[in-house]
């Protein structure tokens, strides 16, 4: 009788979920600015209101099981997180990282600088903590590190026979609290990568890490294939033309989704920062094609990267490369 009972509570709360969802897309589409437009009909448009919020609703579940709530009225990633904590009623510093439309650790569903108007956000909160002592036997000990938007760095891929890679209690997902006893909250990815980096070969450092929680279901000793992701092919945001736009200042704008040549030259872009600082970043990759479009040379593009983000000091020779993938993105060469 239980695995009856069991398997018509599954097919119910699937039944709720599909309804939640589809609820959710009717507010949104009806709250877009296109469908405003379209019910407003010929009469004169409002004046425009700068820094109003977008009234969209998204519905959330906590990744390890919850139930649904709605949550709106965001502008960054950081009001996100906090409206996720009153919705549950949990502290915001809870909530690592988020995905989309996935309660699993996808790092190809990670929510980053924008959200789809039909998205569903999954919230993945802090588990059990571990200090872990590791060698650093070789120049690279074969972590990529990306950040949630809001202070937590974390792992995103372990490279297959790396020194991560043999250490089996480090995960993808896990966030890095401290290395050597200095704690990194509030430190950026690339400030992590880098700190990992300047690390003399052939010592010996304690790194503490944040493990997602996990559902019931999920708990199980990690495989070698599960240590040795790849990068999984990124998922498109949502399945609208328009995407909720966060940035780190000023207000979420509902825009229309990249085109075909702005995703692929961000890959492109995503796989340089992974190659050159070990981080990945699709928002930075997204940000550098936007600066990109308007400049006529190298020479424009490195003074605006500089000027917008000085602060990740990026090497010549990267920005050249940079504005080759470019290039070759609008060449339809990638």
């Amino acid at each position: 009788m239980s695995g009856l009972f069991g398997k018509k509570s599954k097919k119910k709360m699937k039944q709720q979920n599909a309804a939640e969802a589809e609820a959710a897309r009717t507010e949104n589409s009806v709250n877009s600015p296109s469908a405003q437009n379209k019910m407003s009909g010929p009469s004169v448009p409002a004046p425009m209101q700068p820094n109003v919020r977008p009234k969209l609703v998204f519905h959330t579940q906590l990744a390890h099981g919850s139930p649904t709530a709605r949550i709106e009225g965001f502008t960054n990633v950081k009001e996100l997180y906090t409206e996720i904590a009153k919705a549950f009623n949990i502290p915001a510093d809870e909530i690592l990282f988020c995905t989309l439309n996935t309660h699993k650790l996808d790092m190809s569903r990670l929510l980053g600088g924008q959200i789809g108007l039909e998205d569903f956000i999954f919230a993945h909160c802090r588990g059990q903590t571990k200090d872990i002592e590791v060698t650093k036997s070789a120049p690279a000990l074969g972590l990529t590190i990306t950040d949630n938007g809001a202070g937590y760095a974390f792992i995103k891929r372990i490279k297959e026979d790396s020194i991560m890679d043999n250490v089996k209690t480090v995960c993808v997902g896990d966030h890095i609290e401290a290395i050597q006893g200095t704690n990194l909250v509030g430190a950026r990815h690339y400030e992590v990568a880098k700190r990992l980096k300047d690390l003399q070969e052939g010592t010996t450092f304690t790194i503490r890490l944040v493990e997602p929680r996990k559902a019931f279901a999920d708990i199980a000793p990690r495989s070698s294939k599960q240590g040795a992701q790849t990068e999984a092919a990124p998922q498109k945001v949502g399945t609208g033309k328009q995407t909720l736009r966060m940035r780190s200042k000023g207000p979420a704008t509902v825009e229309d989704a990249p085109t075909e040549f702005e995703e692929r030259a961000a890959r492109k872009i995503d796989d340089l920062l992974e190659s050159f600082m070990g981080i990945r970043d699709m928002e930075l990759a997204e940000t550098m094609v936007d600066i990109c479009k308007t400049k006529n040379n190298p020479d424009e593009f490195a003074q605006a990267l500089d000027d917008r983000l000085g602060e990740f000091a990026f090497p010549d020779e990267f920005i050249f490369d940079v504005w080759g993938a470019i290039s070759d993105a609008k060449m339809g060469r990638i």
